[in-house]
């Protein structure tokens, strides 16, 4: 039963993170994107907070190095704070489906972060993979018919999918220190922080927005953010970076899946060939990578 944790972990994360990007686009017809990225990142945190300071048998707080400090803001500034606004702005600008399958070449990047950052090198599949992902990039790019206002979302999704990466090369070497909720909460408030300016936008626009509206960004804060994190750290703490990159190429199926149900949108042809060309590249570039991990395991 143990051995199921990580793995239910996972797969809790990839149905929330999907959902969520079905959410934000339904929300977006009422929150710019800094106001829901603060109200969403303030929800989390409350909730974050909670869980982590007043759940009976709660684990010892254990604080932070200095050089965890670097990290932890990179992680809150760039993965939480950065990129909810940058999605959130994409969304506006392209569905739900095409804007998962955009954002999901993080993986990718991940691998090409550790090539540059730990001396991991850039073997061919990298190198192949990386290719055959610009390739899907640029096809969802021409896939829009009016133009300027797609490319930049386009644009502002890769831009998510950038600070997606950073935020996990920098939150790994934490999860090895701290307890998982510890980082999630800490890197939550930094991004709650940073996004402080977008308060007085936000208290304008709940006063406008539908009660629909209000209670998906509720969701947004609760569920992809609070919980969604936390499984997704709690299995990053219990498995390797590669193994929960694969899990998150289902992230845009599901996405497609949900804003079909329930938004009626589907990505345009050429734009499922793209993002089906940008997972594929993510794929291939991570493929060395497992297979050195089942060779590890069935040596151990």
């Amino acid at each position: 039963m143990k051995n199921l944790l990580a793995p239910a972990a996972a797969a809790v994360t990839v149905l929330l993170w999907a959902s969520s990007f079905v959410a934000i686009r339904y929300v977006g017809a009422d929150f710019s994107p800094g106001p829901m990225a603060l109200a969403r990142l303030l929800i989390g945190s409350l909730l974050l907070g909670a869980f982590l300071f007043l759940r009976p048998g709660r684990q010892r707080w254990q604080r932070p190095e200095h050089r965890d400090w670097p990290l932890l803001l990179g992680c809150g500034l760039l993965w939480f704070g950065a990129y909810n606004v940058a999605l959130g702005a994409a969304e506006r600008r392209l569905d739900a489906g095409t804007a998962a399958m955009l954002v999901h070449i993080a993986p990718l990047l991940i691998a090409l972060l550790a090539g540059l950052t730990l001396g991991e090198g850039f073997p061919r599949q990298l190198v192949i993979g990386s290719a055959v992902a610009f390739t899907g990039v640029l096809l969802i790019g021409g896939s829009t018919s009016t133009g300027r206002a797609e490319t930049w979302g386009v644009v502002l999704c890769v831009a998510g999918a950038i600070s997606y990466a950073v935020g996990v090369v920098t939150q790994k070497p934490l999860l090895g220190r701290l307890p998982a909720a510890q980082v999630t909460w800490l890197a939550c408030s930094i991004g709650t922080v940073a996004c402080l300016p977008f308060a007085p936008g936000l208290i304008r626009e709940l006063g406008e927005a539908g009660p629909a509206a209000i209670w998906w960004v509720v969701y947004l804060g609760a569920f992809p953010t609070a919980l969604g994190f936390t499984t997704w750290a709690f299995a990053l703490r219990h498995t390797t970076a590669g193994r929960m990159g694969a899990t998150t190429y289902l992230v845009p199926l599901v996405a497609i899946l949900l804003a079909w149900l329930l938004l009626g949108e589907t990505p345009a042809g050429l734009a499922i060939v793209g993002g089906a060309l940008c997972l594929v590249g993510v794929a291939v570039s991570r493929s060395r990578g497992r297979t050195r991990e089942r060779v590890s395991a069935a040596r151990a």
